[in-house]
């Protein structure tokens, strides 16, 4: 029951945005909690993972180093390029380069699963990319943004140590505490991770309902464009560095998904409320692009 009602979190992102949008009234009062929702989702992440799992990986590490390259050097870069070609305003802008200085997000582990792809590969990167946000992304947002806006680097980096990495940590411990005993948890949290999730992207869109119709197309097709340049690049470059196939679809997944809830979190804590609206938007439509990816790859897979 659980399952089916996570393979769906799409449209239920998209119906928690409608209600948001009509009815703004439910959300705008719950906009403190989304720190707080996203490290619910971050424990979550934290429960299925134990130290070992970090340290069979060493036969990947040349694969983990150039995946995490990839995230934190072409997504922030592809972000700000997209940004400034489609002259989209400093709050929009600030979101997409936010989205782009991310670390992947945690529904690429369950679509590289779908696609056939090396989940124990993507589970690393995520987590490793993960753990390594809470220096990189803090800079590049500084990087980018720092000569327009005022980029509270320190401030960013404790935020992101207290939203990710504190709850993954202490997930990794309970797992690695108390083990099997955890089985019924770990079976209900994909679920409670994905309403947590679908309540921020409402809490965003009742916080910019008045301003959503004007920017909301332009949104759509920046979020659109940088989701798929990631997937391209990640793919083709890989593709490049003579990796198999396996590992290209894993590295595409991780690159172009990325931990939007994150860039929501800071750009609510930190800019204008339009700034989050690009993570909002990315978290309803990577998981439909990545759906339907996956969908493509493992038809091919099951073909030969």
């Amino acid at each position: 029951m659980l399952n089916r009602f996570n393979v769906f979190f799409p449209l239920w992102a998209i119906l928690f945005s409608a209600i948001a949008y009509y009815s703004p009234h439910l959300f705008t009062s719950l906009k403190p909690s989304v720190i707080y929702l996203l490290a619910i989702v971050m424990l979550g992440m934290g429960i299925t993972l134990k130290p070992a799992d970090f340290m069979q990986l060493s036969h990947v590490k040349k694969i983990i180093l150039a995946g995490l390259t990839l995230q934190f050097t072409l997504m922030p870069l592809l972000a700000w390029l997209i940004g400034l070609s489609l002259n989209l305003s400093i709050p929009l802008l600030s979101g997409m380069v936010l989205v782009g200085a991310c670390p992947g997000g945690t529904a690429s582990n369950v679509i590289c699963y779908l696609a056939k792809g090396n989940v124990a590969l993507s589970i690393a990167l995520t987590s490793f990319s993960t753990l390594l946000a809470v220096v990189a992304t803090p800079i590049l947002a500084w990087l980018y943004l720092g000569q327009t806006i005022d980029v509270p680097v320190l401030s960013m980096m404790l935020t992101v140590f207290k939203i990710i990495i504190l709850p993954v940590c202490i997930g990794v411990l309970i797992n690695n505490l108390y083990g099997e005993r955890l089985t019924p948890i770990k079976r209900i949290f994909p679920t409670i991770s994905i309403l947590a999730i679908c309540l921020i992207i409402a809490i965003i869109v009742a916080s910019n309902q008045q301003k959503l119709h004007s920017v909301a197309a332009i949104i759509v097709i920046a979020v659109a464009l940088h989701n798929l340049a990631g997937l391209i690049s990640g793919y083709f470059i890989s593709y490049w560095l003579g990796y198999s196939e396996n590992v290209r679809k894993t590295l595409a997944i991780e690159v172009g998904m990325q931990n939007s809830g994150l860039a929501v979190a800071l750009a609510t804590e930190y800019f204008k409320p339009l700034a989050a609206l690009p993570g909002a938007i990315f978290s309803i439509w990577h998981n439909l692009s990545g759906s339907l990816l996956a969908a493509m790859w493992s038809k091919q897979a099951n073909n030969k």
